[in-house]
């Protein structure tokens, strides 16, 4: 994990894979949540999964509000209650570029995850955090966007999905 990252694009397959547990607390995994948050961000984005810098790992990078000082990071996350109202929103994702669909989730999840020194932590949230949580680990999983499209979505982005396509054949 000590070379520079970039966030992959679909269809890599990478992006489908469950990811792994991770094993080692360490300076390495430090590093690499710190470069996950500075893509995240020079990315204008709002989450990054490790996944999608082609480490197949369970751990990803948050900031639900932008402020400096509401980064996060989550190691080996389990979204272990789901409830609430359903609720449609709008996401996008750094792998999907210029791509928006509507994703019904649960308004309210609680997570249990590991700190990067491997402590374990519970939290629980409503709204947009709850919902960068659940795409986020959807990542973790290997959904992605596209696993969620319906058919209208499909051929509404199917243009920029085959330029997505295209670049990734080169």
């Amino acid at each position: 994990m000590n070379q520079p990252l970039h966030i992959i694009r679909w269809p890599d397959p990478r992006l489908k894979k469950a990811s792994d547990a991770v094993a080692t607390f360490d300076d390495d995994l430090r590093r690499t949540a710190e470069q996950m948050l500075v893509l995240m961000r020079a990315a204008k984005g709002v989450g990054l999964a490790a996944p999608q810098v082609g480490i197949n790992r369970k751990l990803f990078v948050m900031n639900h509000t932008g402020q400096p000082g509401d980064d996060r990071v989550y190691v080996n996350p389990t979204l272990v209650a789901l409830d609430g109202e359903a609720v449609v929103a709008e996401e996008g994702c750094l792998s999907l570029p210029d791509i928006h669909i509507d994703v019904v989730r649960p308004s309210h999840v609680r997570i249990e995850a590991q700190t990067l020194d491997g402590e374990p932590i519970t939290v629980e949230r409503d709204g947009f955090e709850a919902r960068v949580w659940q795409h986020e680990n959807d990542h973790l999983l290997g959904i992605l966007l596209t696993d969620r499209m319906g058919f209208s979505d499909k051929m509404r982005h199917r243009r920029r999905l085959r330029e997505l396509e295209t670049k990734f054949k080169k």
